[in-house]
């Protein structure tokens, strides 16, 4: 069992607490008179920086919203009034992937970067990495913020770090073999994609001393179905991980793999509350995860309404951390969710399905509006040599069996769905 800080990691609930509580309060005293966005924010509310004097005191505190900062950044360009310092005590640009439209930008100072490499750190030792391993970061260095920052978090833990940009995915594989990588970090979609390659191009994935993966980027380390194909296709363990450009690397899979991932306590306070009514909910039921971080003040977020839909459980691990777990990891985003024929769906629920297939190298799901009804179509890519009718029946039976729908399941030729080495676009809406 490897821990970055086992002071932290296990303590007590009430130091837990009490720690969060103090650099809350810290917080708050260094954002006061400087940081525009949430001078403005409380005094919207009737509130200014000298009403919050406790932990308790989150409470009165409006939630932040992406759209919120995303305005600020449209009428104070081009980064916006979420900043505690001059623009010139930044170092470091980011970006979030803005697949979903307009890319949020975010600043750190040194500080803050060093904070980001350090919430790593916690992701790092809680899979086991130590300075025994040689970790393969194969994507380019673009504005992404997450695989920059697992660089920083594998310094912590002082393990090799090999960058694997500007090469192809092949040439990626020989590098891993030549420089015997024991790890690797990247998204769960090129994890699965480089085993393709490697089927492709007769490459011995046995040939790279591979023994863990951590995954970031999209989920998928926390769909069943898509973790065990990992697992099985590269003879690793797999780890899942969530975070966010905004907010931070806020959670991480132990070694147990307890069926969930545990929430960095020491940096982060959590909440959860009905996506409707804003109200928490109690520990064990699904809801909307708020997360305020503690020591980021260049970009502080306070209240922060995620989207991701989780379950908290806060009984302690077999890993000895005291650190809260959301059960089954994130499950879904309550703007991904879907209605299909009275179902709701979330694309996560039908990955762990369409994945239960071992042929299937790629798919695609699309939900087409059809007046007041919708359908659910997915696209298959097989191996060679695949019993094409057996394929589309498993899936269609899954589906059927999953989920209680009825889809349409199409096998289309090698090579037509697009591949990708970030976040995946695999979930389509028309109407």
């Amino acid at each position: 069992m490897t821990y970055f800080d086992q002071t932290l990691e296990c303590a007590p609930r009430e130091q837990i607490e009490s720690r969060q509580g103090r650099l809350f309060l810290s917080l708050m005293e260094k954002l006061e008179n400087k940081n525009l966005f949430y001078t403005e924010k409380l005094n919207r509310a009737g509130l200014s920086f000298g009403d919050i004097q406790s932990l308790e005191d989150l409470q009165k505190v409006p939630f932040t919203t992406k759209s919120e900062l995303m305005e600020a950044q449209e009428q104070s360009p081009p980064f916006g009034t979420n900043l505690t310092f001059p623009e010139s005590a930044y170092t470091r640009f980011h970006q979030t992937s803005g697949t979903t439209g307009v890319p949020l930008r975010v600043l750190d100072t040194e500080e803050s970067w060093k904070w980001w490499g350090h919430c790593w750190g916690f992701v790092m030792a809680a899979a086991g990495l130590t300075a025994e391993d040689r970790l393969f970061v194969p994507f380019s260095f673009g504005p992404f913020i997450g695989f920059w920052a697992a660089v920083e978090g594998s310094r912590e833990v002082s393990a090799m770090m090999i960058p694997g940009g500007g090469r192809d995915s092949l040439q990626r594989l020989q590098l891993m073999k030549e420089l015997g990588a024991t790890a690797m970090c990247c998204t769960p979609t090129y994890a699965l994609r480089l085993a393709e390659v490697a089927r492709e191009e007769n490459f011995d994935l046995d040939q790279i001393p591979l023994r863990l993966a951590i995954h970031a980027g999209e989920p998928g380390a926390n769909v069943p179905a898509t973790k065990q194909r990992i697992e099985k296709t590269w003879g690793i363990k797999c780890f899942d991980h969530a975070g966010a450009s905004e907010i931070g690397a806020h959670s991480f899979e132990c070694t147990e793999q307890p069926g969930g991932i545990h929430v960095n306590e020491s940096e982060f306070i959590v909440e959860v509350v009905d996506p409707k009514t804003l109200e928490p909910v109690p520990e064990g039921e699904e809801g909307e995860l708020i997360l305020t971080n503690l020591s980021r003040i260049g970009f502080p977020i306070i209240r922060y309404r995620t989207g991701d839909l989780v379950r908290l459980n806060q009984a302690p691990c077999a890993c000895g951390r005291t650190f809260a777990r959301f059960e089954g990891g994130v499950l879904g985003r309550a703007d991904d969710m879907v209605v299909i024929r009275g179902v709701n769906v979330f694309p996560s629920a039908v990955e762990n399905l369409v994945r239960r297939c071992d042929a299937i190298v790629e798919f695609r799901i699309r939900v087409s509006s059809l007046g007041e009804m919708s359908e659910l179509n997915v696209e298959i890519e097989l191996q060679p040599g695949t019993d094409l009718n057996a394929a589309q029946e498993q899936v269609h039976h899954e589906i059927s069996s999953g989920l209680g729908l009825r889809p349409e399941v199409k096998v289309v030729e090698p090579g037509t769905l697009p591949r990708f080495e970030m976040k995946a676009k695999r979930f389509l809406r028309s109407n």
